[in-house]
């Protein structure tokens, strides 16, 4: 009996897909059209709002102040990207080699923050990077420790230890998004690093390419897919972030998605918000596309 393609049997396939799709127009295109409206309109009063038409929210939205705050947010989620990738690779290649035995237990201590809710790991680094939190406390009882042994030797102690702020800037923003996202970026990876076949890993170091070259030239390229993958998933959130800011960065440390909630929420200027929101959303619809787009291969006919 030949094989059916299941898309044929049209019956099946909007039985299956019927509910998925219901739930996305009711829960997301439904919601975020309103948004979308919302975008075009202007306050009247203090709750009401017109929907006018008017594109003045989105020129508000191309001041020089806002477009600096996109510009900071991209910058800060592709190096929060770059750096979950640096981390992730070979944490994905150890999943990807490690034993059987151990291999659930690796997966089961990445997928393991996904069991706690992003408030609670947020302030659980807080209390780890705080001016009396146990990072300070180290770097504090490492300078004693030298102090004192300065002392031994009859040399001048060392001045008393003073805390380093460790929050509240754009360090610790970067540092608390990679803690957040990292599982996004070693998941998509170690999906991509499995599937690979390793015997051409062997032939090439057989062939005397060596493991740095071998690296470069084999397991990249073939990971490439999961790279791709892992890169979308990381710096989408991580351009999005609000909470990590909000709690771990200062004044000058605040994203985008901080300004946007200020509109909805403080301000009480929904229609600039949505108009903040869109753009946000245009944005990552562009990535979405370049990201698509395919360099074609040698000899290929366009």
């Amino acid at each position: 009996m030949a094989e059916q393609d299941w898309q044929a049997d049209k019956k099946a396939f909007w039985a299956v897909s019927a509910t998925p799709l219901l739930w996305t127009l009711l829960f997301f295109l439904v919601p975020m059209s309103f948004v979308w409206l919302y975008s075009f309109g202007s306050n009247v009063g203090l709750t009401d709002i017109e929907f006018s038409g008017t594109l003045d929210n989105y020129k508000r939205a191309t001041q020089w102040l806002y477009l600096s705050i996109f510009a900071k947010s991209f910058g800060v989620a592709a190096l929060v990207t770059v750096i979950c990738l640096i981390i992730g690779f070979p944490v994905a290649m150890a999943l990807t080699f490690a034993t059987e035995k151990w291999r659930p237990w690796l997966l089961l201590g990445i997928m393991l923050p996904f069991w706690t809710n992003l408030l609670i790991r947020t302030y659980a680094l807080m209390i780890m990077l705080g001016s009396n939190g146990y990072a300070n406390r180290t770097m504090g009882w490492f300078w004693d420790s030298t102090s004192w042994l300065k002392t031994l030797v009859g040399l001048q102690p060392l001045p008393a230890w003073e805390p380093i702020q460790l929050l509240y800037n754009n360090t610790a923003v970067i540092l608390g998004l990679v803690y957040v996202h990292l599982p996004f970026m070693v998941l998509p990876l170690y999906s991509a690093l499995d599937r690979l076949d390793k015997s051409l890993i062997e032939a090439s170091l057989d062939l005397g390419a060596g493991h740095l070259r071998t690296l470069l030239r084999i397991v990249v390229p073939l990971a490439m897919p999961g790279i791709i993958a892992g890169v979308m998933i990381t710096l989408i959130p991580a351009l999005g972030a609000y909470l990590t800011p909000d709690l771990m960065g200062g004044t000058e440390s605040q994203m985008i998605a901080n300004v946007i909630e200020r509109q909805f929420k403080r301000a009480n200027d929904w229609p600039f918000g949505a108009a903040l929101s869109f753009l946000l959303i245009y944005a990552m619809f562009i990535l979405i596309a370049l990201q698509s787009i395919k360099p074609k291969k040698r000899g290929e006919v366009a």
